[in-house]
């Protein structure tokens, strides 16, 4: 039956394309009426009986600009193409934000994609990196001078009265954004001076401003030409960022199959995520606040740029949402913090287990695709 509309259709297509100017013409019934307002006409201001006092002046309703340089033109009118959405989009993947004194990095990429392009920029301007904490976003770098990294960064230091001889290192702070699949950098400097060997300790706030608030420009400049060049985040840099560092299938008290994770919740919800992505079910809905993902079994996962054509979508055979209702498997993933670690289990619903094998299966293959 879908089959036949399609090509009834299809038949109307073809037949409204070969010459019936009734309908699609210039005077059909479903013409183009955006260039209706060339034939306006132009009227006398409205004018008030002379008896008739106010204190409002009257204003037309539709003034014709003064920069309009023809009113009497005529012929249809060439709407401009607009600008492509994937450029729109690139061009605000980078953002600063400032806060008083407090300047950071928004980015519209989660932190798992956004780590190895922070360490890039520091490690291409002569930092050494010192410490590396993927499961809590954050890294340092060594104590080192000015003469030890870029002449760009050495300019900087200068500039912002970091004394010569003196040592720099910096922390950078990357957090999961407010709003999902988005990313908050932030950078903070500490120095000594020249032939100290203390240990100076990070503060949470920022004892020279100025300095880290130009390495945060450089990094969102470095950031934004990756973006536009089409730079390519490395897929084993970003799991290397929220793998967690121990993954183990076990079971709780009740027999029901149990995924610990030894990693913070928000490693763990990004790390799932990812898995459940490359799994080979579907991804229905979402709940960060309950820690909830929401699969159906029944269904394929939905792939990027699997979208069908034109044709496809009038001759192909979507199941109707009666039938998808009918043979749907519905479970949810829910993500549980035990201690330093995450627990991973999936139910029916809120009151309900999943069956063992069902749990085990998913389980399983969120514990391969961490790998």
């Amino acid at each position: 039956m879908k089959r036949m509309a399609g090509l009834s259709a299809l038949a109307l297509i073809i037949s409204s394309t070969s010459g019936c100017g009734w309908i699609w013409g210039p005077e059909g019934y479903f013409r183009d009426r955006g260039s209706d307002y060339l034939q306006a006409q132009q009227t006398a201001p409205m004018q008030l009986p002379p008896d008739v006092q106010t204190a409002k002046r009257l204003d037309p309703l539709l003034p014709i600009p003064r920069n309009v340089a023809d009113d009497n033109v005529k012929g249809e009118y060439q709407v401009p193409r607009p600008q492509p959405l994937s450029a729109i989009a690139d061009a605000s993947d980078y953002t600063l934000q400032k806060s008083g004194d407090s300047r950071w990095v928004m980015a519209q990429h989660p932190p798992a994609e956004v780590w190895p392009v922070a360490v890039q920029f520091f490690q291409d301007n002569g930092f050494r990196l010192d410490q590396q904490r993927p499961q809590t976003g954050e890294f340092t770098t060594s104590w080192q001078r000015s003469d030890e990294l870029s002449t760009a960064v050495a300019k900087r230091l200068s500039s912002a009265g970091v004394a010569a001889g003196s040592e720099t290192r910096v922390r950078v702070r990357i957090e999961p954004g407010v709003q999902r699949n988005t990313s908050e950098v932030y950078v903070v400097s500490a120095e000594r001076p020249a032939g100290s060997t203390a240990d100076v300790d990070f503060t949470n706030r920022s004892l020279n401003t100025g300095l880290d608030a130009a390495l945060v420009d450089d990094m969102l400049a470095s950031m934004s030409r990756t973006s536009e060049k089409g730079g390519s985040v490395s897929l084993l840099a970003a799991r290397d960022f929220d793998t967690p560092s121990r993954v183990s299938l076990s079971e709780d008290g009740s027999g029901n199959p149990v995924l610990n994770l030894g990693a913070d919740l928000d490693r763990a919800w990004s790390s799932v995520g990812r898995a459940l992505e490359q799994g080979e079910w579907r991804v229905e809905d979402i709940n960060r606040s309950l820690g909830l993902y929401y699969i159906n079994l029944a269904e394929k996962a939905e792939k990027k740029n699997d979208e069908p054509g034109f044709f496809g979508k009038l001759f192909g055979s979507k199941p109707a949402k009666e039938e998808i209702e009918a043979r749907a498997e519905r479970y949810q993933v829910r993500l549980s913090k035990v201690g330093e670690n995450v627990q991973v289990t999936v139910e029916k619903n809120i009151n309900t287990v999943a069956p063992a094998d069902v749990a085990r299966k998913v389980l399983g293959v969120i514990q391969d695709n961490l790998g």
